[in-house]
């Protein structure tokens, strides 16, 4: 650092900078990530790499094995006008402190989330040679994480690509419980004190919000949070009942497993019954394992001071620590406030430090 605190001067890299914006202009929404990936895939072949998009997409360039750097290439929907802008200078923002810095700004849909941490992990794996993987479908169903997992081996060690700032290593996702809230009563007239389906559902998600409700003087981290995402309910087309469906989320901490919370929403139930269709498990990575001690290393050498975060969502790495027994961590530039916001960009100077850290991380596993 220097003597006024600001993180020291690192070189522009042209050619990471210029594969990001290739990436943000070739929109990507899951489903759709066909195109950005075969320019994902061309970066590799330019540098004399074996490169391959596999049976669902993924960009698959294996190498050194010493480390397996992976992010994802779709991103959510949503049209940002992709351009370059200049910044001012801030300092203290939730993107890592003295990364938030001024000049070049790229905006567009997955410049944060996660094609910033794409093309950082991309260009330090060229020059670095180990193994990397640009993967599909994370923001739905992780379907290109879990195919990676079950058709290849583990590595000695895992990068996966989230935003963190420069300056930042995520350690710990909490995990996510996916199910639908299924009821069926006798149609009846209104004036009937019974419950229908519909004030079923709405009962059970009552005791299962009241059971994990938020307590403020606690991380949200260590907490489960309960959420509804659709609902669904009305009479049935034959006029003989009336039906309700409920998709429920719970974001489960590493405290508890999946399998416990699902018994405490269970034992909630006095009427219909919920189909339990996801479930991927919280991870919390030691602070001391060799991926995270490789970090604070690298980013005190490119001028920073080192965070260790824990974040209330989920992310693929969550899927490669229950499959694989090797150190990992999440890491790349970026402010996570900005992720899936209408106004998504990321400093490109912040773009330059990532680089320079991932490459120097690689060196040291």
């Amino acid at each position: 650092m220097s003597a006024d605190g600001a993180a020291e001067s690192v070189a522009v890299d042209v050619e990471a900078r210029d594969l990001l914006r290739d990436l943000v202009e070739i929109p990507s929404p899951s489903g759709e990530e066909q195109e950005c990936a075969e320019r994902l895939a061309a970066f590799f072949e330019s540098h004399d790499r074996e490169v391959w998009i596999d049976d669902v997409g993924n960009v698959r360039a294996p190498a050194d094995d010493r480390a397996l750097f992976t992010s994802h290439v779709d991103t959510v929907p949503g049209d940002i006008p992709v351009r370059v802008e200049d910044g001012e200078p801030q300092s203290g923002s939730n993107g890592g402190g003295d990364a938030a810095e001024g000049g070049e700004q790229l905006w567009g849909r997955g410049s944060v989330d996660a094609k910033g941490p794409l093309a950082a992990l991309a260009v330090a794996a060229v020059r670095t040679g180990v193994s990397f993987a640009g993967v599909v479908g994370e923001e739905v169903e992780s379907r290109g994480a879990r195919h990676l997992v079950a058709e290849r081996d583990a590595p000695d060690a895992v990068v996966n690509g989230e935003p963190s700032g420069w300056d930042g290593v995520t350690l710990g996702y909490r995990g996510i419980l996916q199910g639908t809230y299924v009821a069926t009563s006798e149609s009846g007239h209104t004036s009937r004190p019974e419950n229908n389906a519909i004030q079923d559902a709405i009962a059970w998600w009552s005791r299962v919000e009241e059971e994990f409700e938020n307590d403020p003087y606690e991380p949200v981290f260590e907490q489960v949070t309960a959420k509804p995402v659709s609902v669904e309910g009305g009479t049935s087309d034959d006029g003989l009942s009336v039906e309700a469906t409920m998709e429920a989320q719970l974001r489960v901490p590493p405290e508890l497993t999946c399998d416990e919370v699902r018994e405490i929403a269970d034992g909630h139930l006095e009427a219909g019954h919920v189909n339990w269709k996801d479930a991927v498990q919280p991870t919390m990575q030691p602070p001391r394992n060799p991926v995270a001690r490789a970090f604070r290393v690298a980013i005190r050498e490119t001028g920073g001071d080192p965070r260790l975060l824990r974040k209330t969502g989920t992310s693929d790495m969550n899927l490669y620590a229950g499959a694989w027994d090797c150190p990992m961590a999440t890491y790349g530039p970026g402010d996570s406030d900005l992720d899936h916001a209408p106004n998504e960009h990321l400093p490109l100077a912040e773009l330059d430090r990532a680089v320079a850290v991932l490459e120097e991380v690689a060196d040291r596993l």
